[in-house]
């Protein structure tokens, strides 16, 4: 049992697009995972039967039970001795939509009456058909089904007039009587349809498929791009282990020197603990007479040096007079000069004293 309540007039994309995404109480019933299949089944059957109109209404069940439910309403051509008529019909899809087939009504007119007996019509009005029965999950849909209902009553029609006229079988013959005033409209062609059906979604999966191309692309340069930075990071992170691990080994180098040299003066301390202090003067002694001018020539250069700049810090502080400076000055430089060159000199001569002495050994 159905009683039923028109939604407001709008396009029926809207429409479809208002009621399916309703939250909350007035949310009507269907799954969300198929509500945009459902949405699709609807504007596939206006754009194949365009008297067709989606509505919302209140059903009740046989228990007494109502809830708000999609219905379509309006007249589906069928065609009848090559004389083009239109039955009126209600279809509403059920909770269970599109996984259980919707349920179809005619919807005869004051003037109209359903036929008795009829196969596929009882004389409540609601229609049984073979491609309800058969109904496929998620192939089967209200376009196809419209369709259908076409081909079947344009073979045996449900509904004749009331208005008796002569010579006609009210069984038979459905008379122009029900027949709307709008313009003759041919049966859609079914290979067309289904060819304009399969074009359009092979658009809608084309337009999908490239969008799902261009943002795996993003993501997959994005993913190179950190990849990038990993590698380069690895890069840095490895040569910074290597230096790390270079430094380490001459850290333990030195430690090994310094371990090394610690036990040398520990073991001159220990041998030497207790012993008589020795002068410094005398703490090291020449190998030869040109070794011992040549320490003598560099201890003196060094001491001129000292004495030199110790008289430059007295000539800043105003200590001695200038003349004086320079009179020093001069003195010291020729002498360092004589202790430079002498010390040049005694060099020179222990270079070729060594270099008779490799010969020596090299000849022997």
């Amino acid at each position: 049992m159905a009683s039923s309540s028109s939604s407001p007039p709008q396009s029926s994309h809207q429409f479809l697009t208002s009621v399916l995404s309703r939250r909350g109480p007035s949310a009507l019933p269907y799954a969300e995972d198929v509500k945009w299949m459902i949405r699709q089944h609807f504007l596939s059957l206006a754009d194949a039967f365009p008297a067709l109109h989606p509505q919302t209404a209140a059903y009740t069940h046989n228990d007494g039970r109502t809830v708000n439910l999609l219905r379509v309403e309006g007249n589906i051509p069928m065609v009848y001795l090559q004389v083009t008529y239109y039955i009126p019909i209600v279809v509403w899809l059920m909770e269970a939509y599109p996984r259980q087939p919707p349920c179809v009504y005619v919807n005869p007119t004051r003037q109209m009456v359903i036929k008795r007996p009829h196969p596929h019509v009882n004389p409540s009005g609601l229609v049984s058909l073979p491609y309800l029965q058969n109904w496929i999950y998620p192939t089967s849909n209200l376009a196809d089904l419209a369709r259908n209902l076409s081909l079947v009553f344009g073979r045996d029609p449900p509904l004749y007039s009331q208005q008796p006229r002569p010579n006609l079988n009210p069984n038979s013959i459905p008379p122009r009587a029900f027949r709307p005033s709008s313009p003759h409209r041919p049966a859609a062609d079914r290979t067309q349809v289904h060819r304009n059906a399969v074009n359009r979604l092979a658009d809608r999966l084309h337009g999908d498929s490239e969008v799902l191309r261009k943002t795996r692309e993003a993501e997959m340069e994005e993913l190179f791009n950190a990849q990038a930075v990993l590698r380069q990071r690895e890069e840095q992170i490895s040569k910074g282990l290597r230096e790390m691990q270079d430094e380490k080994e001459g850290l333990e180098l030195q430690l090994q020197m310094i371990l090394i040299n610690s036990d040398i003066m520990e073991a001159w301390l220990r041998e030497n603990q207790g012993k008589r202090v020795m002068d410094v003067e005398n703490a090291f002694e020449y190998s030869d007479f040109v070794s011992s001018q040549m320490l003598e020539c560099s201890s003196s250069d060094l001491a001129i040096d000292d004495v030199i700049y110790a008289l430059d810090k007295a000539l800043q502080e105003g200590s001695i007079p200038f003349d004086q400076y320079l009179k020093n000055v001069r003195m010291l430089s020729r002498e360092q000069f004589l202790h430079r060159a002498m010390s040049a000199k005694a060099r020179a001569t222990q270079l070729q004293v060594h270099v008779s002495s490799m010969a020596q050994r090299a000849s022997s």
